[in-house]
């Protein structure tokens, strides 16, 4: 049994040397925080396994029971719990999320079997196995409770922290006394516990949203990475092909296949030398102008539209201009003189304001 102790103390050690390599880490993101957190994790299970194989922990015992030396070994659950929430990784997750939640279940299991959580914890620990998912460490119908008991939570565990700060600063006092020791030891479990009953709170709410978020598509419908460039290659061609000042025709005509069966072009296209890629077309359409840049200059414009009949030639100065008859030209003549005749003689017939009889009194 005494191989055994040893064995445990060993490997504990190396697990709290661990323990404090990752804490002193920054990134957890690196590689090496986390093969040292699976590295941690795994020796604070064997020391769990070890702790069943020589029955160190009993539920016939009581507190007074355990040896100071065998306190801290309480917390081996606890400590699994806190680094399997520092694993990275979003799709697994939810199987982090729940094997710390039973992490935790197994550390306050155990401290209730010794009667070591308090009126208050207990009450807590009642109220989590009544509800694990639902779990709140204050009441979420009452504001003004909730806040009260936020507020003596957080004088509790503040106590406990002043009170482990001052007995690390005098390390004297535990070497000296032992009871002071197993004071420190039993502290520190409390501070533990005060985090585990909050730990299952985020927990609990976090599986919650988990349980709120669409389902993962399936595998065979999973998009390769070649694809999705050719996908968003293809978006951006069409968006630029789709401007407003392009001719609808030319935007129907820039889609569905190139060629048909029997080899006949079936819309307009272009032969790029040396292959011109998607990116420089892209790169062209990016850096082009926002609007229409003219196509013809405006004298070609105006010869057009006169082809076109789209002008009405006439008017302006030359408009009141009589044209010149010639005198050599009889019947040309005749045919002015008749005209003015006729003129003359409307105006006789007709004179100014004989047609105004609306206002005459």
């Amino acid at each position: 049994m005494a191989t055994d102790s040893r064995s445990l103390r060993s490997v504990y050690s190396d697990a709290e040397q661990k323990r404090g390599t990752i804490d002193n880490t920054f990134d957890s993101n690196s590689s090496a925080f986390q093969d040292n957190l699976h590295a941690a994790i795994k020796l604070y299970e064997q020391c769990i396994t070890i702790a069943d194989q020589i029955s160190l922990f009993s539920p016939n015992e009581l507190l007074e029971d355990i040896g100071t030396a065998d306190l801290p070994y309480l917390l081996l659950n606890y400590r699994i719990a806190e680094l399997v929430l520092r694993i990275n990784g979003r799709e697994g997750r939810k199987a982090s999320l729940e094997q710390a939640q039973k992490s935790h279940e197994r550390y306050l299991k155990q401290l209730d079997n010794y009667d070591m959580l308090g009126k208050d914890d207990a009450t807590l620990f009642e109220q989590y196995q009544d509800s694990p998912n639902t779990f709140s460490t204050a009441s979420t119908t009452d504001a003004a409770a909730r806040r009260d008991a936020k507020i003596k939570r957080f004088k509790e565990e503040k106590a406990l922290k002043q009170k482990l700060a001052y007995m690390a600063q005098n390390p004297a006092i535990i070497h000296n006394d032992e009871a002071a020791g197993r004071e420190l030891q039993l502290t520190n479990i409390a501070y533990c516990t005060h985090q585990a009953f909050a730990s299952l709170e985020s927990i609990g709410q976090e599986l919650h949203i988990l349980s709120l978020a669409p389902p993962s598509p399936p595998p065979d419908q999973s998009v390769h990475p070649t694809d999705t460039r050719d996908r968003s290659a293809r978006d951006a061609t069409e968006t630029y092909s789709s401007r407003l000042d392009t001719p609808s025709s030319l935007r129907a005509s820039t889609r569905g296949p190139l060629l048909s069966k029997t080899g006949k072009p079936l819309r307009p296209f272009t032969l790029t030398a040396g292959g011109q890629s998607k990116r420089q077309d892209l790169q062209q359409g990016v850096f082009r102008p926002d609007h229409s840049l003219p196509t013809m200059s405006i004298d070609e414009y105006l010869e057009e539209e006169r082809r076109r009949g789209g002008m009405i030639e006439g008017g302006g100065e030359q408009s009141g201009m009589k044209p010149v008859v010639d005198e050599d030209d009889v019947e040309a003549a005749d045919r002015e003189t008749m005209k003015a005749r006729e003129w003359d003689e409307y105006v006789e017939a007709n004179p100014k304001g004989s047609g105004n009889t609306l206002n005459r009194g």
